[in-house]
């Protein structure tokens, strides 16, 4: 088992690049920042972590992704990381699960199949690319850029604008405010919320998929002061749905 504990007076950023974890970051009062890893030795032997200036690296050596990755299904890591609450993540791997709690100022998320959860808050951006893996998210301070094949992409509340895209996996948002809407899926379906007090500018197309909105629309830009969600759509076979948000 690998077990580290490093001074941190400022938040920072989490750099990790594993092949295969379940992996949990949480953010605390304090000024340190720690980190837990346990798994089978060589993959321990394979992992490092250490503390470069406002950088928190936890990497696998490359060779296990390339030589060893295939011949060791099921074999991966848990990870337990905890750091100042403003800290930054930034995660690749490619199976397993993630989950973030606490509150972070952004976070990126890249995998295959791997999974992520924001429980938290996420001040500013957070991009996820992934291929079948999962992502629900609570709540986005900024934007929100996410691009999947079949996995979910679904976020409580965003920010900022949002840019999504998908081929079967559906994309919910349950509010925006304001700010750039761009969706895009193949099959899967499309669920945009709008907020209360927030204006519509929607273009939205289907070739086979029902296109529906509980929000008034017009042919006529709306004279309503208030912010404006600006949201361009387009699926082949799956739904898009416009709703008020609560």
């Amino acid at each position: 088992m690998i077990e580290k504990t490093f001074d941190a007076p400022h938040p920072v950023r989490l750099d990790l690049k594993v092949l295969s974890a379940d992996i949990a970051v949480t953010t605390v009062d304090g000024t340190e920042c720690s980190v837990a890893v346990s798994g089978a030795e060589r993959m321990l032997e394979a992992t490092t972590v250490e503390l470069i200036g406002d950088r928190l690296v936890v990497e696998m050596q490359r060779k296990l992704f390339g030589r060893w990755g295939p011949q060791l299904p099921g074999e991966g890591l848990r990870i337990r990381v905890t750091l100042p609450h403003g800290s930054r993540a930034d995660l690749h791997f490619a199976a397993g699960d993630a989950t973030l709690e606490g509150t972070f100022a952004r976070a990126e998320v890249h995998s295959v199949s791997g999974g992520i959860r924001a429980a938290g808050e996420i001040l500013d951006d957070v991009v996820i690319k992934t291929v079948s893996g999962n992502a629900r998210l609570a709540k986005v301070g900024g934007d929100l850029t996410a691009g999947g094949v079949s996995g979910d992409v679904v976020a409580d509340a965003v920010g900022g604008s949002v840019s999504a895209k998908s081929v079967s996996g559906s994309i919910r948002i349950g509010s925006v405010r304001e700010g750039q809407v761009k969706v895009q899926s193949v099959s899967g379906d499309v669920e945009i919320g709008i907020a209360a007090g927030s204006n519509l500018d929607v273009d939205a197309s289907s070739a086979s998929g029902v296109l529906s909105s509980e929000v008034p629309l017009s042919g006529q830009p709306g004279n309503t002061a208030g912010p404006t969600v600006k949201l361009r759509g387009k699926t082949v076979s799956g739904d898009l749905r416009l709703f008020r948000a609560a």
